[in-house]
C-alpha cells in the first residue's frame, strides 16, 4: 500500500526562519492551512493562491497549493507545483518532501517509472526518510509485477496468435481438401454429364435404329404385298389359277348344253 504525501508545511517559527514571508502572504497561509485541516481543499486552494500572489517565490505557498491540487485529483497540476518548489528550495528537508509528494503524484497517475525517479530523489536530499523507502519499494514491486504481467499477457497472445495461426492453416488445408473435393465432384459431375450425353446419344442412335427397324419392316411388308417385277406373287398366282379353273368349268358346262340339246329325244310309243 502507498504512504500518504507528506503533509503541508504549517507557519511556524522554524518555518518563518527558513521562508520568509510578509504579513499578508502569512495571513492566508494560516487561512489555508486551517481549511487544507479541514479537508475543504478547494477553500484552502484560493488561499494559498492569495499567499503566491502577494509572493511568487513563496515555497511555502507552493508546496501547500500542490497538496491542496493533489487531493483535489488533479496531479499533472500539483507536480508542476512540487516541480517548481524542488527546484527553488535550498532546504534539502523541504525538497526531500517535495520530490516524495511528486512521486505519489506520478504513481496516481500510473507513470511508475517517473515515481520511482522522483522518491530516489526524495531519498538523496534525506536518506533516512524511511517513508519514502516503502515507497519506492513500493513502486519497484508495482513496476515488476506490471512487467510480468504484460510478458504473462505477451506470451498468451503469441500462443493463441500462434494457435489461430496453426487453426488457420488447418482450415487453409481443410478449404483445399474442399477444393479439391469440390474439383473431383466437377469432374464427376462433367464425366456424369458426358456418360448422361452418351446415355441420350445411345437412345436417340437406338432410336434412330428402331426407325430404321420399322422402316426395313415396313419395307419388308410392302415388298410383300407388292408383287416384284418380272415375278407374280403367290396371291395373284393363285387368283390366276382360280381364275382358270374357273373359265374351264364354264368352258365344261357349255360343251354339256351342246350335247344335252344335240341328243334326239326318244319318243313315246304308239300303242
Amino acid at each position: 500500500m502507498l504512504l500518504e504525501m507528506k503533509k503541508i508545511i504549517l507557519i511556524s517559527i522554524i518555518s518563518l526562519l527558513i521562508f520568509p514571508v510578509n504579513a499578508q502572504e502569512r495571513e492566508h497561509l494560516r487561512v489555508g492551512n486551517s481549511k487544507y485541516e479541514d479537508k475543504s481543499f478547494s477553500e484552502s486552494e484560493i488561499d494559498f493562491r492569495k499567499a503566491i500572489n502577494e509572493n511568487q517565490n513563496s515555497i511555502t505557498g507552493h508546496y501547500n497549493l500542490g497538496n491542496s491540487i493533489y487531493k483535489q485529483g488533479r496531479q499533472e497540476e500539483a507536480i508542476a507545483e512540487y516541480d517548481l518548489v524542488a527546484k527553488q528550495s535550498k532546504d534539502k528537508n523541504t525538497k526531500a518532501q517535495a520530490f516524495f509528494n511528486k512521486g505519489n503524484a506520478l504513481m496516481k497517475s500510473k507513470k511508475l517509472e517517473e515515481a520511482i525517479g522522483s522518491y530516489k530523489n526524495s531519498l538523496r536530499n534525506d536518506p533516512s526518510d524511511t517513508e519514502a523507502r516503502y515507497n519506492l519499494a513500493f513502486a519497484q514491486k508495482t513496476l515488476k509485477n506490471q512487467q510480468d504481467q504484460e510478458k504473462k499477457d505477451q506470451d498468451k497472445n503469441k500462443d493463441n496468435k500462434d494457435k489461430n495461426d496453426k487453426d488457420k492453416d488447418k482450415k487453409d488445408d481443410n478449404k483445399g481438401d474442399k477444393d479439391k473435393n469440390d474439383k473431383n465432384k466437377d469432374k464427376k459431375d462433367d464425366n456424369k454429364g458426358d456418360k448422361d450425353k452418351n446415355d441420350k446419344n445411345k437412345d436417340k442412335k437406338d432410336d434412330n435404329k428402331g426407325d430404321k427397324d420399322k422402316n426395313d419392316k415396313d419395307k419388308d411388308k410392302k415388298d410383300k404385298q407388292q408383287p416384284q417385277k418380272g415375278k407374280m406373287s403367290k396371291d395373284d398366282m393363285n387368283r390366276l389359277l382360280q381364275a382358270l379353273k374357273n373359265q374351264e368349268n364354264e368352258t365344261q358346262k357349255k360343251v354339256n348344253a351342246k350335247k344335252v340339246k344335240g341328243k334326239a329325244v326318244k319318243g313315246e310309243k304308239d300303242w
